[in-house]
């Protein structure tokens, strides 16, 4: 095959890759992997425990088998494979909430007509949608909480890593600006007995949270419901995680104003997000960077991105705290 040929062949394949995110999304709306064990199992039996159609169902799990997700061990016969084993809900580390969330409607649609992004030079939701991204989760419950319970399960193989590769000091207040469920902010307070910890969302999401479920940080939270756009608690240390990059800079700005304005003298402010390297590597953070672009308003930020922003809010960079997960801890000061 001539290098043209090959060119036009690889294009094409890439053009399928959609095809399997729409396998995983099936396979965790069914919760088949919630029915599969250690040893193999038919697909008859699969998909009569799950209710669904067993051709299309061995279907779906012979492309996921191509990557790893499953393993056919015989013709018609599955089982889970290492990485298969997060698909399941009671997984300790389970993707199930985030691998729907990431294929939801709301994701999906404006990614297949990105191309409003560019002709318009804005988010594609809008149209689609006839309201915002976040307009749009505060009518319709059902959609909210895909999304937050996909946040949280994306956020609960992150938070350990997160909390332990920061040093957090011994005492004070920590904001958890946005802080959903509150998974990082446990992890911290879990980490600095003497530190205590603020969780602050709006009220539906505050109404999930799972600070209570613990008995290691009795006494030392609290939370408090709000807008971030308008004012946070008064606090030591703000953690601001996958929050900015939700928004565009003037937006991101006010939010990092508020946090300024409210915190103590000598306190920080932790930005933790993905910062987008250089050069043409793959990076999870510039794919991520197509979703904020297509669904909400944000993007995912460079280094000089994260400068500049910074200086608009009256802080400045003092360091950034890499961590084992796509996420680094962007360290701001006050220039006061």
């Amino acid at each position: 095959m001539n290098t043209a040929r090959q060119s036009a062949a690889r294009l094409i394949d890439e053009s399928l890759g959609f095809l399997f995110p729409a396998a995983l999304r099936a396979a965790a709306a069914v919760r088949v992997a919630d029915h599969m064990t250690d040893d193999d199992e038919s697909v008859e039996r699969l998909a009569e425990a799950t209710g669904t159609d067993a051709r299309n169902l061995g279907r779906v799990l012979r492309l996921l088998a191509t990557r790893g997700v499953v393993e056919e061990t015989t013709p018609g016969r599955f089982r889970l494979t290492t990485t298969g084993q997060a698909l399941r809900s009671d997984a300790p580390h389970s993707a199930r909430a985030a691998v729907l969330m990431l294929t939801d409607a709301t994701m999906w649609r404006p990614a297949g007509e990105m191309h409003r992004c560019l002709t318009d030079g804005g988010s594609a939701f809008t149209d689609i949608f006839g309201t915002t991204f976040f307009d749009y989760f505060a009518r319709d419950a059902e959609t909210a909480a895909v999304f937050h319970d996909g946040m949280a399960a994306m956020s609960d193989h992150e938070n350990e890593p997160i909390a332990e590769a920061y040093d957090f000091p011994s005492t004070g207040t920590v904001v958890d600006v946005g802080g959903g469920h509150g998974g990082l902010l446990l992890e911290v307070l879990r980490r600095q007995p003497g530190l205590h910890g603020i969780l602050h969302d709006q009220t539906h999401v505050l109404a999930e949270h799972r600070l209570g479920d613990h008995d290691d940080i009795t006494g030392r939270w609290s939370t408090a419901d709000g807008d971030f756009f308008s004012a946070v608690p008064p606090g030591d240390i703000y953690l601001i995680k996958r929050i900015l990059h939700d928004w565009n800079d003037e937006q991101s700005a006010t939010i990092l104003r508020n946090c300024r304005q409210a915190m103590a003298p000598g306190g920080r402010i932790l930005v933790i997000d993905a910062v987008v390297p250089p050069g043409n590597q793959p990076h999870q953070s510039k794919t991520l960077d197509l979703m904020m672009m297509s669904s909400l308003v944000g993007r995912e930020r460079t280094e000089e991105d994260f400068v500049q922003l910074l200086k608009e809010a009256g802080l400045h960079l003092r360091r950034i705290v890499p961590t084992s997960t796509v996420l680094s801890v962007v360290e701001a000061v006050s220039t006061d």
